[in-house]
């Protein structure tokens, strides 16, 4: 599945940090976007260790974006929060990975392989400025 709603989540809270003015806790966020406080610390996390967030720790603590939105890619975001790169299909990314040993009779995988890098493509080249300016 190429968006699951951990990315979902992670880019509907880099919206919100985006607009804010000033760092927002996680219990801020998980109630405007009416998500588990639990699962959205771990996204949060996440993306701070990945440097797409500051992370401030105290009574006026939370998180800020830590890089202008037009440098934060969805492939950034989503490799992020899912430990991986994105992908379509259950298909390995070479015919020597293929699971199921089948990879020399595979007619399709050519196919995927093509979509999946231009899928990729498109995920590097849209920022999040990209997704701000159609909200």
């Amino acid at each position: 599945m190429l968006i699951t709603r951990a990315s979902e989540y992670a880019i509907l809270s880099l919206i919100l940090l985006s607009k804010a003015k000033e760092p927002q806790d996680t219990e801020t966020l998980s109630r405007q976007l009416a998500i588990s406080k639990s699962f959205l610390a771990k996204i949060l996390q996440s993306l701070a260790k990945k440097n797409i967030l500051h992370s401030f720790k105290g009574v006026n603590g939370g998180f800020a974006l830590a890089q202008e939105a037009s440098k934060v890619s969805m492939l950034d975001i989503m490799s992020c929060v899912e430990g991986k790169a994105p992908a379509v299909f259950d298909c390995a990314s070479s015919l020597d990975d293929c699971p199921s040993d089948q990879a020399n009779i595979c007619t399709i995988w050519p196919f995927l392989h093509k979509l999946q890098g231009k899928i990729d493509f498109f995920l590097a080249e849209l920022t999040l400025a990209d997704i701000l300016e159609e909200d």
